[in-house]
């Protein structure tokens, strides 16, 4: 396996964007294939998900029901080691108390002008529906990272779908973090199905106001085309990866965590952005090394990705490689430079940043609090990660005094008068 180095300035305007491309803009190559799973759900519901779980999960749904027994919940409990569960306790205990902060005041309130009084009241979405992603590993994390948050803004309904294991079971480990945060349902589902289902709903699936969750391209083409039916929230299509590193990071260490995202699978992307050819080119050798050691099917992703969406850019300095980071706006950064917090001051587009040798991608992506759920896809230049916020919804509370009434009446007719909107104007004229 070869590493791609290129050096950022001698490559053409079509090289350059080329080298950057993403998984995230092929999805249009199969938006006609999750159109038409959306459309069949939509018409056959349960019988269309026991019918492409079979196809593409190659589970036999019959004799299993869609919504996940509390039997299951139970055994998923006996079947864990005490280690994982001490392992998901620390970590949503982390992710607790970080996403604790962002709950907002039920209602704030103030006087915008004498008698004139104006707030907010803050109130959960009705039900919302999270995505856990299942097809290249079990991700526990995804879920307790998207049902905290949910459930601190006190969703009335939370439900979780998730693919089934080959037996036709759910992963014990996203059972036991399901119960621990307060999931109200889990449903056996994955893929674009499990998005139709839980927009449009089906006998056995309610449909929800809201889904949120990361997944592969299928899964984000299926949120795009739901999205007038249902909320879709943040984002969040195939993991990409920036390390942006100078002379003084240790090839190493850099090479190790520039595995981390592209293992996601072969439609991740992984990139090293440094000033520095000698380190680049340290980290060009160490990562096929690395690669070899790697048991399937983890190594083959880590070739696709250096093979597509991954490799190494060597810029003229600092600036044009903050510059680079800032245009690119990936999911995840890691900063490994002399002054991370100098180069820190350069980054306006990540969803996360991570700073110094010591904060490898899988510390954010498991225990370190902050959500790890994060805009893909360029999308990071105007979206935030999945938080307490994107469960709340606010609305705008107004209260007049007689005085206050007075004083907005002649702004008001004014303006009314002005824009033509009759009746608006009537309203306070033809008021007793």
């Amino acid at each position: 396996m070869n590493i791609p180095v290129k050096q950022w300035e001698c490559l053409s305007k079509d090289e350059q964007e080329r080298f950057l491309r993403r998984s995230e803009t092929d999805i249009s190559l199969v938006s006609d294939a999750v159109e038409k799973i959306v459309s069949t759900v939509r018409k056959k519901k349960d019988a269309a998900l026991k019918e492409y779980t079979k196809t593409f999960d190659h589970v036999d749904m019959e004799g299993l029901g869609i919504n996940v027994s509390e039997k299951e919940f139970v055994e998923a409990e006996t079947m864990l080691s005490p280690r994982v569960k001490e392992a998901l306790d620390y970590s949503m205990e982390n992710v607790r108390a970080f996403h604790l902060r962002q709950k907002p005041e039920g209602m704030t309130f103030s006087e915008v002008r004498r008698g004139i009084f104006a707030g907010e009241r803050a109130t959960p979405v009705d039900s919302a529906g999270l995505y856990v992603p299942r097809g290249r590993g079990s991700f526990p994390s995804m879920l307790y990272m998207l049902a905290i948050p949910a459930g601190i803004a006190e969703v009335p309904r939370i439900v979780v779908a998730t693919p089934p294991n080959p037996d036709g079971t759910v992963d014990p480990a996203c059972l036991y973090a399901a119960r621990k945060c307060g999931v109200h349902e889990v449903y056996r589902i994955g893929g674009a199905q499990a998005v139709a289902a839980l927009a449009y709903g089906t006998e056995s699936v309610p449909r929800v106001e809201k889904i949120i969750g990361p997944g592969s391209m299928y899964v984000a083409a299926a949120q795009r085309i739901v999205s007038p039916a249902t909320d879709t929230g943040l984002p969040a299509g195939p993991s990409e990866s920036i390390i942006l590193a100078d002379e003084h990071a240790a090839p190493r260490l850099v090479a190790l965590d520039l595995l981390i995202e592209a293992e996601h699978g072969s439609d991740s992307s992984a990139l090293l952005i440094t000033p520095s050819k000698q380190l680049a080119e340290d980290v060009s050798r160490i990562v096929p090394v690395m690669t070899e050691e790697l048991p399937e099917p983890r190594k083959t992703f880590v070739v696709d990705v250096f093979n597509g969406y991954g490799g190494i850019i060597v810029t003229r300095d600092n600036e044009t490689a903050a510059e680079l980071v800032n245009d690119f706006a990936p999911e995840h950064l890691q900063i490994q430079t002399s002054d991370p917090f100098r180069t820190l001051s350069l980054i306006r587009n990540a969803g996360e940043i991570l700073l110094g040798s010591n904060t490898p991608f899988s510390a954010a992506n498991y225990s370190t609090g902050p959500n790890a759920v994060l805009p893909t896809g360029g999308k990071a230049k105007t979206c935030s990660p999945v938080s307490v916020r994107d469960f709340i919804k606010y609305s705008s509370v107004v209260y007049l005094t007689p005085e206050g009434y007075n004083s907005v009446k002649g702004p008001v007719t004014t303006l009314a008068d002005y824009e033509g909107f009759i009746t608006h104007g009537n309203a306070f004229t033809h008021r007793v």
